[in-house]
């Protein structure tokens, strides 16, 4: 025992400070990836903008900030005016901000580390990981000198969409000549050359910041200069299995520094962090409180009956947008459980009309956040509809549940595209909502041919996630070549058993 002790001791010379972007999607991939890494002896400190703890601290209590020995939380200043709302910030702004503001006070959060007396317990700071959307970060590695490493936490057919932006630039189809273009075909132009994207790809499935007719749009050019300078670090992570996007991940590996994939991270953290264990309860991500009792609900139902309703940290929508989802659910006929943030209506709370609610009591449930992955993993649980977040596509194929998608902004609507047409598991609804369009495509996805064809590929990808996961297998060995090759200084140059 006292060897163990001693090897584990030793191992946590190596420290490691992980940075997300400030927003759900981002911080827990980031987190998952943060726990192998100290499930592997590494030292831990997890950075979050201050505004983020202080939502950490309202939705999991006191002690969410406490940590487990060897893993700790920082914060630096987000760069943005205090703010109290439980809400993810104004996204351009936050771009800006981070990218503006933030280098200077993650360099004196990294010297404050390095700085601790050696009786501290802390160990200097040995290599950085930071979110891809965050490369300020590999500046102040740069400036102490250890090796760095970018979490791409989207898909990566995302971000070959964003590797494309420049050249959509140079070609002359972005910017929009005028915002009629938004909804005369324009977008339906197919795009020739976009190596890596799959045939017949469409400006409507490229990232949503293209539709802007401002070239100085703040995220069109954010994203632009993030998905450029991922070319920076010593490695690249991604959170993908590579049997479901082997050809993105060939173009990648083309121009980026070596690419590690080691996801999905959510079955491989499942499998090495003991369920119950200090690093499993004391840490989490969660940034609004989750409701208890969704599960029972979900037990009285019958296998594959119920839609789960969720869409994502950001999505917003109208009001009218949401009655026109709301009746659509209704009037489709089947149990549904919907998560519904209080700020999921633009500019408004999100208030549901007392007929709707009486036309849908005893198999309509509402609630503002859930256990996604448990929820997802319920075998009641017959069909999603989701936004096409990255972390939800994720969940979903891993559970071998299909997928409506009404993608919102970002890499969503690249993601709906490839569960469309490259992986069959899904199915589009139209950016106007209309209720009857809703009913009909959850009776076909629930009960129809294209949703019994949807159910099986979907099943298909569930087990080739569950493959990826395995002792041993892709994940697990990408994983330690990366240690071995990047985070410990390139000393051991990979592992024989990979």
């Amino acid at each position: 025992m006292g060897s163990v002790a001693t090897e584990a001791a030793a191992a946590r010379q190596h420290h490691a400070v992980m940075i997300p972007y400030p927003a759900q999607g981002h911080v827990t991939p980031m987190l998952k990836l943060a726990k192998l890494l100290h499930a592997r002896g590494f030292h831990v400190t997890f950075v979050n903008t201050e505004f983020n703890n202080r939502r950490l601290l309202a939705s999991r209590g006191s002690a969410a900030l406490d940590g487990v020995p060897g893993f700790s939380f920082a914060a630096i200043p987000d760069g943005l005016p205090p703010s109290d709302a439980d809400a993810t910030q104004d996204i351009p702004s936050l771009c800006y901000s981070t990218m503006t503001s933030c280098l200077p006070h993650l360099s004196a959060l990294l010297a404050r580390i390095n700085d601790a007396p050696a009786g501290s317990g802390v160990p200097p700071v040995t290599c950085v990981v930071f979110d891809g959307v965050m490369s300020f970060a590999y500046d102040a590695a740069r400036q102490i000198g250890v090796p760095c490493t970018a979490l791409w936490t989207a898909s990566a057919c995302g971000f070959m969409g964003y590797r494309h932006y420049r050249q959509l630039v140079d070609r002359g189809l972005v910017p929009l000549k005028d915002v009629a273009q938004l909804t005369d075909g324009y977008l339906d132009t197919v795009v020739d050359g976009a190596r890596g994207m799959c045939d017949g790809v469409q400006l409507r499935d490229f990232p949503s910041f293209i539709r802007t007719t401002d070239r100085g749009d703040i995220l069109l050019n954010f994203l632009m200069r993030e998905s450029e300078r991922l070319s920076l670090p010593d490695a690249v992570i991604v959170n993908t299995i590579d049997d479901l996007e082997r050809p993105v991940l060939d173009e990648m590996r083309k121009i980026l520094p070596p690419i590690y994939t080691v996801g999905p991270l959510l079955l491989h953290v499942r499998r090495v962090v003991p369920a119950g264990s200090p690093l499993d309860v004391s840490i989490g991500s969660n940034l609004w409180k989750e409701q208890d009792g969704l599960l029972k609900w979900l037990d009285g139902r019958p296998p594959r009956s119920v839609v789960y309703v969720n869409y994502g940290s950001i999505t917003v929508m109208t009001n009218n947008q949401l009655l026109e989802f709301a009746w659509g659910l209704a009037n489709s006929g089947y149990p549904f459980l919907w998560n519904v943030r209080p700020d999921l209506v633009k500019g408004d709370a999100a208030v549901l009309p007392p007929e709707f609610l009486a036309a849908v009591e005893g198999r309509g449930l509402l609630m503002t956040w859930c256990p996604q992955e448990k929820v997802i993993e319920h075998a009641a649980v017959g069909v999603f509809l989701t936004h096409s977040g990255w972390n939800s596509t994720l969940e979903s194929l891993c559970a071998g549940v299909p997928m409506l998608s009404w993608p919102f902004f970002a890499e969503q609507q690249t993601n709906c595209r490839y569960k469309r047409t490259e992986w069959g598991v899904g199915m589009e609804i139209g950016g106007e909502v209309q209720r009857g369009e809703v009913a009909a495509m959850i009776r076909e996805a629930m009960e129809g041919e294209k949703g019994r064809e949807m159910r099986r590929r979907a099943a298909e990808w569930k087990e080739m996630a569950a493959q990826a996961s395995l002792p041993g297998g892709p994940a697990e060995c990408n994983l330690d070549r990366l240690i071995d090759d990047v985070l410990l200084g390139g000393g051991k140059k990979g592992r024989a058993s990979c």
